[in-house]
C-alpha cells in the first residue's frame, strides 16, 4: 500500500498519543500502530512491554507530567497510581478522536528506506507500507538489561518488570539489585512482606523525598528553575533541605554518595530510608558471585537469597530498523533535541529522553517540534533549512552544564527545564 503524505507512527503509549494528536491537528495524516488492544503502552498494566507492578505511582507530581493542553482531573492526587495514568491516556485519546488513528494487535515488524526516499514499513500481519516519513514512539524502557555476574543462582530470578505483586516475596529472603526508582520501591514493598530484604547497590545516591514542605518537591524545584538560580544555589539549597527534612544517606548508614547534586537520575522515594533505619531493608554493596542459593558481595560478605530481582534498567533497543539508520553513537541514536535525525528530514524518534521530571508534557513539546518541521518542509523552507543546519552541528541543549555520572542508566538523560526551553525554542523557530 503506498500512503503518499501519511506518516506511520510507531506504538499508541504517551509518546505516540501525542505525536498522533499534533500531526493531525496540523492537518498531517498518520497511521498508528499498536501491538496491544489499548492505548497506554507501559501504562497498560499486565499486558506485554509493561513495566509497572501493582502498587506503581508516578514519581513525578501531575503538573509536571501531564500533558501541555490536557490536564489531569483535579480529583487526581499529586501522583497518581498507574490506574489513573491509563485511564488518563484513554480519555487524551478519546478527547482528540485518536482512537479512529490507530489500528490495534498490530505490531511493526521491519522498517526500511525506500528508493523514494520514503520509508517501507511491514506490519506483524505480514502486509507493507510506504510511507512519506516515520515516528518511532514505542519507548526504551522494556527491554530488560540483566547483568551478569560469575556463578549461577537456583532461586527465583526476575527483573523488575517482571514483577507485579508482592505474592513472589512472601516469607522469603528477598535480594534487590539496584537503586532506581523501581528498585527501591520494590526493595520497600519487600520490606513489609519478605522474612529479610536486602538492597545491593554500586554507589551511594541522594534519595529525594516525594513531598517537601508539604509541596511536591518537583513542583519547590521547579520554583528555584523559574527564578533562574544558578546551579551551585539550587545544589546548596537542596542540600540544606534534604538535611533538614529526611536527613542524608550516610546518617542512615548507607554509602554516601560519590557525585554531587543533580549528577545522577533522581531517586524519588519517601520509605526506604525510614525502612533502612527501621532494619525491614539492609544494604549490601555490588554482587561478587552467585552461588546457588547464596550471593557473595564485594565486601567479603554473603547471604542466603530465595528471591533476586534486577532492578537493573533497560536496553535501548529498536528490533525493528537497523542501527545504521539511526545514527547510532555510544549506545544510543545521536538525534538533534533526542529527535530528529541529521540527515533524514522524515525519520523521528519521539519519547527517547528520560528526564529528571515529568515526561508527558516533554514528548508534547518533541511532537509539536515534528509537526512544525514537516509542515515547514512544506510552506516554510528558510524555517526548516535552520533547522538541518542546527541539527547536524549539536545535541541542541546543554543540561543547564550538570555532568551526569558516565553509565548506562544516563545515555538518554536529560535536565527537563533547560530540555523544555529548547523544544519551545525551536517550535517557534519553525512557526
Amino acid at each position: 500500500m503506498n500512503t503518499d503524505q501519511c506518516y506511520c507512527i510507531v506504538g499508541a503509549g504517551p509518546s505516540g498519543l501525542t505525536t498522533a494528536k499534533n500531526l493531525l491537528q496540523h492537518g498531517i495524516a498518520c497511521d498508528v500502530f499498536e501491538k496491544n488492544d489499548d492505548v497506554g503502552g507501559n501504562w497498560y498494566f499486565g499486558k506485554p512491554g509493561s513495566s509497572v507492578y501493582r502498587s506503581t505511582h508516578l514519581i513525578s507530581s501531575k503538573s509536571l507530567t501531564e500533558y501541555t493542553d490536557f490536564p489531569m482531573p483535579a480529583a487526581y492526587p499529586q501522583y497518581p497510581s498507574h490506574w489513573q495514568v491509563h485511564e488518563y491516556l484513554r480519555s487524551y485519546a478519546r478527547h482528540f478522536g485518536l482512537y479512529e488513528a490507530i489500528t490495534f494487535e498490530t505490531g511493526v515488524q521491519r522498517i526500511e528506506p525506500a528508493p523514494d526516499e520514503r520509508w517501507d514499513v511491514t506490519l506483524s500481519n505480514g502486509e507493507t507500507r510506504r510511507y512519506a516519513g516515520v515516528i518511532i514512539c514505542n519507548g526504551h524502557n522494556w527491554d530488560p538489561n540483566f547483568p551478569t555476574y560469575p556463578g549461577k543462582f537456583d532461586g527465583v530470578v526476575l527483573h523488575s518488570c517482571q514483577y507485579k505483586t508482592p505474592d513472589v516475596l512472601r516469607d522469603k529472603r528477598v535480594l534487590v539489585v539496584g537503586a532506581g526508582n523501581s528498585g527501591c520501591d520494590i526493595a520497600v514493598e519487600s520490606s513489609h512482606n519478605a522474612a529479610a530484604t536486602f538492597l545491593s547497590t554500586r554507589r551511594g545516591y541522594y534519595y529525594n523525598p516525594k513531598f517537601v514542605f508539604g509541596q511536591p518537591s518537583d513542583q519547590v524545584n521547579e520554583q528555584f528553575l523559574r527564578l533562574r538560580a544558578p546551579l551551585w544555589l539550587q545544589r546548596l539549597s537542596y542540600g540544606l533541605i534534604l538535611k533538614l527534612t529526611t536527613g542524608l544517606p550516610q546518617d542512615y548508614g548507607l554509602p554516601a554518595p560519590d557525585h554531587r547534586f543533580f549528577e545522577t537520575h533522581p531517586i524519588v522515594n519517601q520509605t526506604l530510608l525510614y525502612a533502612v533505619g527501621h532494619g525491614a531493608v539492609r544494604h549490601k554493596p555490588d554482587v561478587h558471585e552467585l552461588r546457588g542459593d547464596r550471593v557473595a558481595f564485594v565486601d567479603g560478605s554473603e547471604e542466603h537469597i530465595d528471591v533476586l530481582i534486577y532492578a537493573t534498567g533497560f536496553r535501548i533497543s529498536f528490533p525493528f530498523i537497523a542501527a545504521e539508520h539511526l545514527n547510532w553513537y555510544d549506545g544510543r541514536p545521536n538525534l538533534y533535541l533526542n529527535v530528529f535525525h541529521p540527515q533524514h528530514d522524515n525519520l523521528f524518534v519521539v519519547g527517547l529522553i528520560q528526564p529528571d521530571s515529568g515526561q508527558f508534557g516533554l514528548t508534547d513539546y518533541q511532537a509539536q517540534a515534528v509537526a512544525a518541521f514537516i509542515r515547514a518542509r512544506r510552506e516554510k523552507p528558510a524555517a526548516a533549512e535552520r533547522l538541518r543546519k542546527h541539527r547536524t552541528r549539536s545535541a541542541g541543549f546543554d543540561n543547564r552544564g550538570i555532568r551526569y555520572v558516565r553509565s548506562s542508566r544516563h545515555l538518554l538523560e536529560v535536565e527537563h527545564f533547560s530540555y523544555r526551553t529548547a523544544l519551545r525554542r525551536t517550535i517557534r523557530e519553525l512557526r
